[in-house]
């Protein structure tokens, strides 16, 4: 089926501002409270949210084989599980609905009414109900520096690493929408000269600059998804921030790996870009060598180009841009991930969550987490303000972006963004 919805040539009635990351061209998804109180399921072009569930009882998506709630719901999840056929006509539909010379729903003031929001008349929600979340480790280049600063540099990658797709299974009730602030966790950490272990709340408080992937209903328990059929089960990208806890990290992960130290937030953007509208974006991933065993072995571009950066914004204070990286650095493409997970029989749901791991590129300044910016805190970040961060200060906000360019169109995501409260009191 012909991806009509991408063409670069495409205009909209609605206004999109210059470098917007929501052209016509992106068409994501997401769940929103609207200005009267209803939770429904949405699309945005430009600075206007788009309510699906009003546009699909006025008629505007007949022919589509969908059910009458498929979009009166609190959660994508339903929608994903009709799969890339269904998402893909959705998709050309309302690209076609917002084209600028079509005259339905654009002259029709009553409808426009019903159907559109400004951003500031919604409130985004999670956009899917997160049963299980995996987070993957797999940039070699993080990998490399945290095996550096925690074990022998010459021997930093771990035997396994370039031979599987490493990742943990995190916790999902804990996944939280962008601007919803965190609280700094407490926690045991590692034992001062008297043998007791320290208990009280974080002092290396950090943020991952990762994306994760969403999954549909891919397959029964006991089947493994082969390679070749891994993309289809790929329903889009968000942006996430997975926060950790240095310290009570360091204590607690050997020998089972991490726990309270991850466990406490973890935030995604709230609008998920389809797979779809990133294909002219594909690139070709890092040589991997060793050659992968036969089952992890792809063909073609499975890379995305994703222009990534993360700032921190003092409280009463201006941004400042930290890291700059790209998720085509990523080693181990996000098909491998869905393959490897998969492979013993694992079956994997509609709105199943997979973080990349943390997205590190090949300079300083691409690094992404304050442990390798900062080296440990060896080398602290100098802010516009003239403070210093070794790592996340109370009432600090960490705002991560990303987007594709090319000569014809800019693809976003938004932001990620959540800001620190102090920890409660035990």
């Amino acid at each position: 089926m012909p991806l009509t919805a991408n063409d670069p040539s495409r205009k909209t009635w609605l206004d999109v501002p210059e470098n917007s990351d929501f052209p016509i061209q992106n068409i994501p998804f997401g769940v929103f409270l609207t200005r009267d109180d209803i939770i429904t399921i949405g699309t945005r072009i430009g600075n206007t949210a788009i309510d699906l569930g009003a546009l699909h009882q006025l008629g505007y998506f007949e022919g589509i084989e969908l059910t009458d709630d498929i979009f009166l719901q609190d959660t994508l999840n339903d929608f994903i599980a009709d799969g890339r056929k269904t998402w893909r006509l959705v998709r050309n539909r309302i690209s076609r609905i917002f084209l600028h010379d079509n005259p339905k729903l654009r002259d029709n003031p009553e409808h426009r009414q019903k159907v559109l929001f400004d951003l500031d008349e919604i409130e985004m929600q999670l956009p899917v109900d997160v049963g299980d979340y995996t987070d993957f480790y797999a940039s070699k280049e993080h990998a490399t520096n945290v095996g550096s600063l925690f074990r022998d540099p010459k021997n930093a990658l771990l035997p396994n690493w370039l031979h599987v797709p490493i990742g943990y299974h995190g916790r999902s009730s804990s996944i939280v929408p962008s601007g919803m602030p965190i609280r700094r966790p407490v926690g045991q950490t590692k034992p001062g000269d008297d043998g007791v272990p320290g208990f009280g709340p974080t002092k290396l408080l950090d943020f991952e600059l990762e994306m994760a992937f969403i999954t549909t209903a891919s397959n029964d328990l006991g089947k493994p998804i082969p390679i070749h059929e891994a993309e289809e089960n790929i329903f889009g990208l968000v942006l996430f921030n997975d926060w950790s806890a240095r310290d009570i990290q360091a204590w607690e992960y050997v020998p089972l790996g991490p726990f309270l130290g991850k466990n406490f937030a973890s935030t995604i953007s709230p609008w998920i870009v389809t797979l779809d509208a990133l294909d002219a974006f594909r690139v070709k991933g890092p040589e991997q060598d060793p050659k992968p065993l036969p089952y992890l072995q792809q063909t073609g571009n499975k890379n995305y180009d994703i222009h990534l950066e993360a700032s921190i914004k003092p409280s009463g204070g201006t941004e400042n841009v930290i890291a700059r990286s790209n998720f085509k650095y990523m080693y181990w493409s996000m098909v491998q991930q869905l393959t490897h997970h998969t492979v013993n029989g694992c079956n994997v749901r509609s709105g199943d969550m997979m973080g990349s791991g943390t997205i590190s590129g090949p300079t300083p300044d691409s690094y992404g987490s304050m442990l390798e910016l900062t080296w440990k805190g060896e080398k602290p970040i100098k802010l516009n303000d003239g403070t210093e961060r070794k790592f996340i200060n109370d009432g600090d906000t960490v705002i991560l972006r990303g987007y594709c360019k090319n000569d014809q169109v800019r693809i976003g995501f938004g932001e990620c963004k959540g800001k620190v409260l102090p920890a409660r009191q035990i």
